[in-house]
Formats: structure tokens, C-alpha cells, sequence
């Protein structure tokens, strides 16, 4: 919690967030040197990373995490001089490490206690990469912030007479920032005008307890020597008039041809040693950037990106508060909720629908779905950074179990809601646990099938017909099927007699207290708490299935929606009741005739769909609301598509509209009814269920496709 008395707060967690984004760029530098990318650049990443973290926490006299930052930086700069070479053995020390300095950065950010004994096992594994040298302890009362050049380096530029120059001074003002204006781009298209000199006058910057964030304190003298005139000079300037102080004057000096300049770089800080008590590194080698103490920059991306990307530039990041994000979340379901009261009230109001006011009503509902859209755009967060952490879950696993894997991440860049990600950690947790543990063979015994000895676990995720998909597979032995219903049936969970297919064997896994483990260890085995992973996946509005294969591994795919917060949903009529139906299962509707029903067995119905038989479900019995009818003539039929690819035909009595809907929780102290996700409020004030129809064919007992023997045999009959 941030102390409001203390002046350095504010920057201090300026800090902390910086550390996440550092985090980040370290672990992605690190996963690119394990593929095989060995350039300097990806090198210089890693080594910034750290540096910048080092440089941050010395200012904040965070001395644990300076003291093992230096000496993780000292060996990268060995790798960075080309004396060390990061194979196999060091990426993985590696890796512990940035484990570890992300544990040090969240122990000094929550203030709470550090494992002193794996840092010191980490920190022996460091020395032994540097041989003899003499380690050179760095405390935090050692570390001097060093110097920091804001002048813009530019190319030199001969000298000549045929053009004029102006010497410009620019003093930005507070309105300046406030209005989200950047020096740094001023300059750049100053610079553009033709060969520039800029330096910066930072005499005027306070002590570090004294400087006041919101304040500028920097003033740039800028020599221009080209052939314009003053009025160029001061349209670079033109958005920020009254904003600054700005001086435009001619001088006499030597002047310089008029040239095209590369685009101007980034500030670049002033080569100053680093009292690191490493070698300097050779002169060919990139130099780190040195971060301002309280403020260390986010390590350059690599080269290895696109130009396009490259000639785009850094995108500019607003941090918001997210408890300000949640208000305006809830304000936006207000305005989906009152432009649903609208509609209604307009339309019982007998308007027609070429009148001014349902014109207007059209554009409102525009315009409410286009401020939803952008509203849950900021919500949406990429997954990388929890599969990040899976990552690390699968090094800490497989070295407990002793087995070689390998993680493999694909579509971090999928989005999806932040509360999404954060809940949805500790189910993924445990999967990838399971899979490392039980999952995969032993090496001993991968080798025997003639299989890669080192395990592979696939960590996928993807957007599919409005929905997020995130899949855990692994390439290991399978569900042993035999063994999980023998397992079953002596706890009792099923009858002795019991004859299951292998999806119904395979669901067992997620029954309470289903345990496939033959002995206690650190790490559960598969089954091991997986209702706990189907309990938490169906909060969130998911569905988890498995998939195996015997030999070839198993795979779990989790179904999420992608926002907890609005839906575009069917309303719709059972039996009286006003329910609310996800638009994206829906297919088509259907109006059935005699010809189109078929009973397999009593209870159980088929309707043919374009020569096809999709089975059939009356939605009022499943839920209670009422008995049986007699015959499905003339019934509604929605035709949905579930998502293992069945389909499913549910009966109802009509449909009222389709609309985006707010989605409401259901308090903890409520029943969770199976196939009820959640609740919403209609244009009318009133409540409607929305329901998930494939948790109600589940919860019904009954499977999703007709028998092939029965349907042959109704074929037949016919």
C-alpha cells in the first residue's frame, strides 16, 4: 500500500511497475537465446533488463535485490564480451535466476521475508561461470546513480556558409505534460528540418528528495543550420504555443549544408563506467543503457522485429488505476441496461419505425455498442504474461520430478479480460503441474518408445466464434483408461457394474476426490484436485474437456468467454419465463412439423435438420418448469452448435429480440442450478436468467448424438 505521507512513494511504485515490464522483456530475451537467437542485440536485452532493475533498486536502498542483480548482470556482461558462451547448462542457471529476481522484486514490494538460502545456491551456480574472479560486493550505500545525458546525439554535420542558422531555445511548461505533449517528438521535427545540434541545460534539477515529478526542469538549445526561414521553425512549435517558452534568434555562427538526417535516436545516456568489477567489454560491444535511478527505462526490444514494427515507434502507455477501468465498466452496463428501457419504452409506445425518435434510438445503439466495445478493449490484456509464469511452473516441476521439458507457448498475443487472466491462474497452474507429473513419461521410459527424451507440453491460446480457447497438451503415455475405472469403481465413485465410453472414463478425472497418484509427492498427480480446475473454469463462465490418446498424450481445452462484463444475448420464452440465451451458440431456428420428430426411446427425440438427425431437447422440462408435451408439433426449435462440434436441438415457446445484455454474478449464497451462468436485467427492470445450454445437456445425462445403431435402425424403419 502506498504511504501518502512519504514523498518517494509515488515513485517508488512508478518503480515496481517498471520491474514488470523489465520482467517481461528479460524473460522474453531469455526464451529467444534458449531458441537458438545468440545475436548481441538479444544479449543486450537481457543484460538492460537487469541493469535497469539493479539501477532502480539501488536509488530505493533495496540492497538484496541489488547485492543479486549485480552479480546476475556481472556474468550476462560475460556473455555480452563474448568470454562466456550461454549454453544449455547457463540459460537454464539463467532462468533461475530471473525466477529469482522476480521474487526479490516482489519481496521488496510487499515487504515481506526472502529466501536467503536459494538466493545463495543461485548465487554459487553465478560465481562458477566466472571462474577465479574476485567477487566484489555491492550494497546498495555503495551504489552511486550515475550521470545521465539528455543532449541529442546527432551526426556531424561539415561546415559550410550557405545557410542560414537559428539558435532555438525551448523551456516546456507544466501545461506542456499535462496536455500529453512529448518534448522528445518537438525535437525530432525540429531536427527534421535539416542539420541540428541539441543539448540539454539540466542545472536547474533539484536533489532527488526534492524533485517534484509533475515539474519540468530542462531547457534545449537547439542550432539549426539549414535553409528555411523562422516561420518553419516556430509551425514545429505551433501546437504547443502558450504551453512553453520559446526563443527563435538568428545568429552569425559557421553554418552547415543543408542534408537529410537519419531519423533522430532515442536519448542515449553518457558512456560511464560501471562499477560492476567485470572487465569492460570490448569496444565493439553495444554499451547498456543507463536508467535514471528512480525511473529505469524498459529494455529495447529486439532487432529481430519487422521494419514496419520498427518504423512505427513505441506506442504511448497511459497507467490508470483499475478500480477507475471497473467504474467506467459498470457505467457502460448502465448505459446498455437504460438503452434497453429505451428501446422497450419506444416501442410500446406504437412508434413508427421510420419516426425521428427510432432513428435516433438506431444511432444510440450504435453508439452504446461501439463505447462497450472500445470499454472492454481496455479491460483486454494479452496472455503472455501468465504464460509466463506457466513457464517457470514447468521448470520448477520438471526439476522436482526430474524430467526434461519443454514448454511451448503459442498466441500470447491472444487478449482477453484482465479478471479473466487473473482467475484463471491457479486452474492453469495445476494443469501444467499434472501434466509434468503424470503426463509425461520418464525419460528412461520415452527413450524405450522411441520418443524425443525431452517431454513436450503445449500451451495454446486463440479466439474461436466469440470466445477464448486456451489448450494444455502433452506428448506423453495418455489416459490409462483401464486403470482410471478401476480406480473408480474401489473408491466407490461409480457402480461396479458400471459400462463407461472413453469421454465418460476420461470426466472422471474431475469427479471429488479422484486421485490416479500411487504415492504422496510434492507435485499432485492427474485427477488430483481437477474438480477444483472445473469449479473455477465454470465460475468463469468455461468449460474444460479432455481429449486422449493412448501413446500420444492428452490435451485439456478450457472455453472462456471473453468478457465477464456484456453479451450479445437471445432472449426468449419457456413456459412463462423470460431467459436469455448466448447469441453465438445459435445456429438457426426451426419450426418442426410432424414428419420431423422422431422418439428413439421414451424421452428421447430426434428432429431431422437437411437429412440429418440432430437430437432434441424440450428446455422447459430440463429446467422444471414444466411436464412433457404430448407432441412437438408446431414447437420453436432452436438448432445451437456446441463446442467438441455436436449439435443440439432445444424446444421453447418463442423469441423476443436479440440484444446485448450486462452480465450480473450470481451471489455465492444462491443455488448454482446446473446450466444457469448468470443474470441479467431486461428493458423492463426485470431479471432473466442467461443460460449455458451445454452444461444443461450435460447435467441432463444424456448424450449429445444419438446412438449410430439407433439412428440406422430409425433410418431403416422409415
Amino acid at each position: 500500500m502506498t504511504d501518502t505521507n512519504d514523498p518517494m512513494a509515488e515513485i517508488r511504485a512508478s518503480f515496481f511497475i517498471e520491474c514488470e515490464e523489465l520482467l517481461e522483456a528479460l524473460q522474453d530475451g531469455l526464451q529467444q537465446l534458449e531458441d537458438g537467437a545468440d545475436d548481441p542485440e538479444t544479449i543486450n536485452v537481457v543484460f538492460r533488463a537487469v541493469h535497469s532493475i539493479k539501477g532502480g533498486a539501488g536509488a530505493f536502498g533495496l540492497e538484496p535485490l541489488v547485492r543479486f542483480a549485480h552479480r546476475y548482470e556481472t556474468v550476462l556482461d560475460e556473455v555480452r564480451a563474448g568470454r562466456l558462451h550461454a549454453d544449455a547448462e547457463a540459460q537454464k542457471v539463467f532462468f533461475q535466476a530471473a525466477d529469482h529476481l522476480s521474487d526479490l522484486v516482489r519481496t521488496c514490494r510487499d515487504g515481506s521475508d526472502i529466501d536467503e538460502a536459494a538466493g545463495e545456491a543461485l548465487v554459487d551456480a553465478l560465481n562458477a561461470f566466472l571462474g577465479d574472479e574476485e567477487e566484489e560486493e555491492v550494497t546498495a550505500e555503495d551504489f552511486q546513480p550515475l550521470r545521465v545525458s539528455f543532449d541529442l546525439d546527432l551526426p556531424a554535420v561539415e561546415e559550410s556558409g550557405s545557410a542560414p542558422t537559428f539558435r532555438v531555445v525551448f523551456r516546456p511548461g507544466q501545461e506542456l505534460f499535462a496536455t500529453g505533449n512529448e518534448p522528445q517528438k518537438l525535437l525530432r521535427n525540429l531536427a527534421a528540418l535539416g542539420a541540428t545540434d541539441i543539448t540539454c541545460d539540466t542545472s536547474t534539477l533539484p536533489r532527488l528528495q526534492e524533485l517534484a515529478p509533475e515539474t519540468p526542469y530542462f531547457t534545449w538549445t537547439a542550432i539549426v543550420d539549414a535553409e528555411i526561414d523562422e516561420a518553419e521553425i516556430r509551425a514545429v512549435f505551433e501546437f504547443v504555443e502558450g504551453l512553453c517558452d520559446l526563443e527563435i534568434t538568428r545568429t552569425d555562427t559557421s553554418n552547415a549544408p543543408d542534408i537529410d538526417l537519419p531519423p533522430l535516436p532515442d536519448p542515449q545516456p553518457e558512456a560511464v563506467p560501471e562499477q560492476s568489477g567485470a572487465e569492460d567489454p570490448p569496444e565493439n560491444a553495444a554499451d547498456p543503457e543507463t536508467p535514471v535511478p528512480v525511473a529505469p527505462a524498459p529494455a529495447e526490444p529486439s532487432r529481430k522485429q519487422t521494419p514496419t514494427a520498427a518504423s512505427s515507434g513505441a506506442k504511448s502507455i497511459v497507467r490508470v488505476d483499475l478500480e477507475r477501468i471497473e467504474r467506467l465498466v459498470n457505467l457502460v452496463g448502465e448505459l446498455v441496461i437504460n438503452q434497453a428501457m429505451l428501446a422497450q419504452s419506444l416501442d410500446q409506445a406504437g412508434l413508427s419505425p421510420h419516426s425521428d425518435a427510432m432513428n435516433g434510438l438506431e444511432e444510440f445503439q450504435r453508439l452504446t455498442r461501439d463505447i462497450q466495445d472500445s470499454v472492454m478493449m481496455i479491460r483486454a490484456q494479452p496472455v503472455k504474461s501468465l504464460f509466463q509464469r506457466m513457464s517457470r511452473i514447468v521448470r520448477e516441476a520438471s526439476a522436482a520430478v526430474r524430467k526434461d521439458v519443454r514448454l511451448i507457448a503459442e498466441g500470447e498475443a491472444t487478449e482477453v479480460d484482465k479478471t479473466v487472466i487473473e482467475r484463471l491462474a491457479d486452474p492453469l497452474t495445476h494443469m501444467i503441474r499434472n501434466a509434468v507429473d503424470h503426463g509425461l513419461e520418464q525419460t528412461e521410459n520415452r527413450i524405450a518408445t522411441n520418443k524425443n527424451p525431452v517431454g513436450e507440453i503445449r500451451l495454446t491460446a486463440a479466439h474461436r466464434s466469440g470466445r477464448v480457447f486456451i489448450e494444455v497438451a502433452d506428448d506423453g503415455a495418455g489416459i490409462n483408461r483401464p486403470r482410471v475405472l478401476s480406480i473408480a469403481k474401489s473408491k466407490g465413485l461409480i457402480s461396479q457394474d458400471a459400462v463407461l465410453s472413453d469421454g465418460e472414463i476420461d470426466n472422471l478425472l474431475f469427479l471429488p476426490g479422484f486421485s490416479t497418484a500411487s504415492e504422496i509427492s510434492d507435485l499432485s498427480g492427474r485427477g488430483v484436485g481437477m474438480d477444483v480446475v472445473k469449479t473455477s473454469i465454470q465460475q468463469l463462465g468455461g468449460r474444460i474437456t479432455i481429449q486422449s490418446e493412448k501413446g500420444k498424450g492428452t490435451k485439456f481445452s478450457i472455453s472462456l468467454p471473453l468478457t465477464l462484463a456484456v453479451l450479445d444475448g437471445m432472449v426468449i420464452n419457456v413456459a412463462g419465463e423470460t431467459l436469455v440465451l448466448p447469441l453465438n451458440v445459435v445456429v438457426e431456428t426451426l419450426s418442426v412439423g410432424p414428419d420431423d420428430v422422431q422418439m428413439l426411446r421414451p424421452g428421447a427425440y430426434v428432429v431431422r435438420v437437411r437429412g440429418g438427425f440432430v437430437p432434441l431437447y424440450d428446455l422447459g422440462v430440463m429446467l422444471g418448469y414444466r411436464s412433457p408435451r404430448e407432441s412437438q408439433d408446431g414447437a420453436i426449435v432452436l438448432l445451437i452448435s456446441l463446442e467438441d462440434g455436436a449439435r443440439a436441438a432445444l424446444v421453447i415457446d418463442g423469441i423476443q429480440d436479440q440484444r446485448q445484455v450486462v452480465i450480473k454474478g450470481l451471489d455465492d449464497s444462491f443455488y448454482r442450478a446446473p446450466g444457469i451462468a448468470a443474470a441479467t436485467i431486461l428493458g423492463d427492470g426485470r431479471i432473466a436468467l442467461i443460460l449455458d445450454p451445454a452444461d444443461i445437456i450435460a447435467a441432463s445425462g444424456q448424450t449429445p448424438m444419438p446412438d449410430i445403431a439407433q439412428m440406422e435402425s430409425l433410418i431403416a424403419n422409415e
